[in-house]
């Protein structure tokens, strides 16, 4: 149990920044000087948590914390601080930080353990017990016994806590909790100890659902039908929600169970005794955090088109590489005889215009099969995009309109546009419908039945009476002036298109860069080469961030650390995989360096992609789906000098700022050997 910790992984006494961020790189370095963790990747996302939402507690504590595929062994690093740094808690600094570091896939003993001391840090003598070791031995001993001795129950209850009676019968107050964070290792659980801590101060019945990594254990059906109230402290949504239907509910980020645990055990109470207070429903929209609902509606809208692209992606890569095997297989002329040569199980007696094929007839036969699965999986785009645009504006409810509207869409011509204007319409109505005030009696049908039927209706028949038509042709229109691109205006398309592909390296501007490739994809043929001249130009710029780093490592290697070398080294394969996220550790260690830098070679690979009018079948893979491209080695030609672009520039740019350094240094030593 002691492993999670050596004492290798502690500081004691320390001065290790006067910041958050230099706290938790100090200790991700010690992290991974141990072999547990690569520097930059646990760095990059313990910091995002943090700037998320503060770890630091009452009590002069910090949890830093993060889940990633950059640990391969869980650990625990911690650092007793010389000089307390402030973490956002409202007692002041921190001066005992613990950096709870677990691996994405990691097992459930490990994520018990790791709950289980979050869970004794806020016991009084046990922060002293580590305020007042003397060696890291000591330090590691005392977590070691709180390891082996505290509670790994998922569900707590007024009894896991220092148990408390039953509730006076004066009240008969009975609260239920759910507690949430999005790693699910330390806020989860000591949100939860503190709301039924609190509960026992206050003779209130508090039992608490922790939905963590280490798992959850729904609480009771009947303790959630005789509780009064419940409070969600979250800062994802509450799975299962519905089963809380009808109850008053509070909504709080899952910090502030830690912070504030009687406040919210009173605003519960006074919910339950409000008959206009907020109830959950039984559609489930209410699934949504707080945060959520009272979001602006631009960025209602942008949430909503990020899910609908995150859940259509899959369906768009998976389709698209099976028809690239296809027409590898099959040659081009496939599209035209799949349906004859699937259906009929036509493999000896292929139609006479088909001709021979370099694989023969199994490989025809073969390319068919595939052409024809990639197909229909491609089919799914735009009613996958409308369906979860719908979804994350209703929750459940809005799926099955959502996914009706987008195959409108597509039904009426009206494609990738359609497909987002109907999942907007569905959700829309869908969300409204859920906010009704049903009876009793209705509710049970509501989401199952009538909101479906309401919803798909309004938002499919505006699509056919109305929308339909118009966004059609917008979109014959665009596609046709995406066919007509030659010369100017497509290098001007490919240079927009290679900035946004390295602006965020994956997020939000990238992904709307790569879902309008994709989707034009589905409206390509052998009359129309413009979506395949799109997508390799967005796939090419994509490429480079990640293979200009690696370059960047082997050209000056002195400019880069140990951990960068690591990182560049798996950045080749990552960059030649279409994988942007490669270049992130780089881009997250020097930002105003890396992605300037970055978007410049992205928009030169971008522009000569379209000038060599390189296309691309296949929506993913890099170089390793050579098979589908037109001009492959014009376009890795483009990739190369974007590659170098880049991978100079930003040589240049960290070559400067140390010699400026370095300069600096020197007009400070006269003045520091005469003082």
């Amino acid at each position: 149990m002691s492993q999670l910790i050596t004492p290798d992984l502690v500081v004691l006494d320390a001065d290790l920044g006067s910041t958050p961020a230099e706290v938790i790189r100090a200790l991700s370095e010690k992290v991974a000087a141990v072999g547990r963790a690569e520097t930059e990747g646990l760095f990059a996302s313990a910091l995002a948590r943090e700037e998320k939402t503060p770890t630091g507690i009452p009590g002069g504590i910090a949890i830093p914390h993060a889940k990633t595929d950059a640990v391969t062994e869980p650990a625990l690093a911690v650092a007793r601080l010389g000089n307390p740094v402030g973490f956002g808690a409202k007692d002041g600094p921190a001066d005992l930080v613990f950096l709870i570091a677990a691996p994405a896939g990691a097992d459930q003993e490990h994520l018990k353990l790791l709950s289980k001391l979050a869970r004794s840090l806020i016991k009084k003598d046990f922060t002293a017990a580590l305020r007042s070791a003397a060696t890291p031995e000591e330090l590691v001993a005392l977590i070691g016994e709180a390891l082996g001795d505290a509670p790994a129950a998922s569900t707590t209850t007024a009894t896991d806590a220092p148990s408390s009676s039953a509730p006076s019968a004066e009240a008969s107050r009975r609260i239920v909790a759910v507690t949430a964070c999005p790693t699910g290792i330390a806020h989860t659980y000591m949100s939860a100890d503190s709301l039924v801590a609190a509960g026992k101060e206050m003779d209130v019945d508090v039992q608490v659902e922790t939905q963590g990594s280490a798992g959850a254990t729904p609480l009771p059906a009947a303790t959630i039908a005789a509780a009064d109230a419940v409070i969600f402290a979250v800062d994802v949504d509450v799975r299962d929600k519905d089963r809380f239907a009808g109850l008053p509910y509070i909504q709080s980020p899952v910090k502030r169970g830690i912070d504030e645990p009687k406040e919210m055990i009173q605003e519960a109470l006074a919910a339950a005794k409000d008959p206009n207070a907020r109830r959950v429903k039984a559609t489930g929209s209410a699934g949504a955090s707080e945060d959520t609902a009272s979001e602006s509606l631009g960025g209602k809208l942008k949430r909503a088109l990020l899910t609908g692209v995150s859940y259509m992606i899959p369906f768009v890569a998976g389709g698209g590489l099976l028809i690239a095997l296809g027409f590898l297989l099959g040659g081009f002329d496939i599209t035209k005889y799949a349906d004859t040569i699937v259906v009929k199980n036509n493999l000896f007696s292929l139609p006479t215009e088909f001709g021979a094929q370099a694989w023969g007839p199994l490989g025809a036969y073969l390319g068919a099969v595939l052409f024809k699965i990639g197909a229909l999986s491609m089919g799914f785009l735009v009613p996958a995009l409308a369906g979860y645009i719908s979804y994350a504006l209703a929750d459940r409810p809005g799926i099955a309109p959502g996914f009706v509207a987008g195959a409108v869409a597509g039904f009426m011509g009206a494609g990738f546009l359609g497909g987002i204007v109907g999942g907007l319409l569905a959700g829309v109505v869908a969300s409204w419908l859920s906010g009704l005030a049903a009876p009793r009696w209705l509710r049970g049908l509501m989401p199952v039945a009538i909101i479906p039927l309401v919803a798909s209706i309004v938002a499919s028949g505006l699509m056919f009476l109305v929308l339909g038509g118009p966004i059609r042709a917008i979109t014959e229109g665009l596609n046709g002036w995406l066919s007509g691109m030659t010369g100017t205006a497509a290098i001007v398309l490919g240079i927009v298109l290679g900035l946004m592909m390295c602006f965020d390296l994956g997020g939000p501007v990238n992904k709307v860069a790569y879902s309008f490739a994709v989707a034009g994809l589905s409206a390509a043929s052998a009359d129309n080469h413009a979506p395949y001249l799109i997508m390799a130009a967005v796939m090419g710029a994509g490429m480079v961030p990640p293979l200009a780093m690696a370059l960047a490592t082997v050209l000056r290697p002195k400019l880069f650390n140990a951990t960068e070398h690591e990182n560049g080294k798996a950045a080749w394969l990552l960059g030649a995989s279409f994988i942007s996220e490669g270049a992130i550790p780089f881009a997250a260690a020097d930002p105003l360096r890396v992605i300037p830098a970055s978007m410049l070679g992205g928009a030169v690979t971008g522009a000569l992609s379209m000038a060599f009018a390189a296309g691309s079948k296949a929506p993913h893979g890099g170089v390793f789906v050579f098979f589908a491209f037109d001009n492959f080695l014009l376009w890795l030609l483009a990739i190369a000098v974007g590659t170098a672009i880049t991978a100079f520039t930003v040589v240049g740019l960290k070559g400067a700022a140390a010699r400026k350094a370095a300069t600096k240094e020197k007009e400070l030593q006269p003045e520091t050997a005469a003082a």
